[in-house]
């Protein structure tokens, strides 16, 4: 229990950062696009190196010891490539306009659109970030589960990645309204999803999680972050700053899980 507690907290810590995205709205100058750059690269770096150095070898192992060698192996591959299916899936049926994997939350300053479609532009990224927000919440959940230590740096990347969702969100709703309340609860309400995910994921598993079941949530939660570091940070850090700032930023994350994962280990 005491576990299950922690990991519930984890993933309410990386969620409801969307409420710091939030509070940087409301000072345009603080939200430096350079340094959200670097930060979305270091988030990257650190989903993408924990998913194939820590992940996917521990499902890996996980099933090969149940399955054998040669099933084993396919069983965490499918499961790999299940989780990118389902993450692109949800991407894809959100419309791109409102998609939070094409933030444009920082440029609204500049557009000039009627308080009308600027409030609902924030109130349909809301929608389309918590609906983003499930699966991420779920795969929190499930690694600091499984390992404290390894879910303690999945949840401070998606942290750092939820971050400019929350300006995203706010941006457009305080323009509109006016009002910093409404602003920071539309974004707050989205990040929390991440937990209730979480919550809904465990509970409709919790009855048939099972040792094989387990390898084959860990595998998809592997895919799901990979395909959120290629198809939303990356691209986003790019976006914000300069390809090189995204990259070092991205190494930068990868250095500093290797490092954890080796002192820790």
């Amino acid at each position: 229990m005491d576990n299950i507690g922690f990991a519930l907290l984890l993933t309410m810590f990386a969620g409801l950062s969307t409420g710091i995205g939030s509070i940087i709205a409301f000072h345009k100058k603080a939200a430096s696009k350079k340094f959200l750059s670097v930060a979305l690269g270091f988030s990257a770096g650190v989903m993408i190196y924990v998913s194939f150095i820590e992940i996917f070898p521990k499902a890996l192992t996980s099933l090969i010891d149940i399955y054998g060698d040669t099933s084993g192996y396919l069983f965490t591959t499918l499961a790999f490539f299940a989780g990118l299916l389902l993450i692109g899936l949800i991407d894809k049926l959100v419309p791109a306009a409102e998609n939070p994997h094409e933030i444009v939350g920082l440029n609204v300053f500049e557009h000039g659109k009627q308080d009308q479609n600027l409030l609902r532009m924030g109130l349909f990224s809301a929608l389309a970030i918590a609906l983003h927000n499930f699966p991420e919440g779920l795969a929190t959940f499930i690694a600091a589960l499984e390992d404290p230590r390894l879910g303690i740096g999945i949840a401070i990347a998606i942290a750092i990645h939820n971050i400019p969702e929350g300006i995203a969100v706010s941006i457009p709703i305080y323009h509109a309204t006016g009002s910093k309340r409404k602003a920071f609860g539309y974004s707050f309400l989205s990040g929390l999803a991440e937990p209730v995910g979480a919550l809904l994921g465990y509970f409709l598993l919790m009855s048939i999680l099972s040792e094989s079941l387990f390898g084959v949530v860990f595998a998809m939660v592997a895919g799901i972050m990979v395909y959120i570091s290629l198809d939303e940070l990356l691209p986003t850090a790019e976006k914000y700053g300069e390809h090189h700032l995204a990259i070092y930023g991205m190494v930068a994350g990868m250095i500093v899980m290797a490092t954890s994962l080796v002192l820790f280990i």
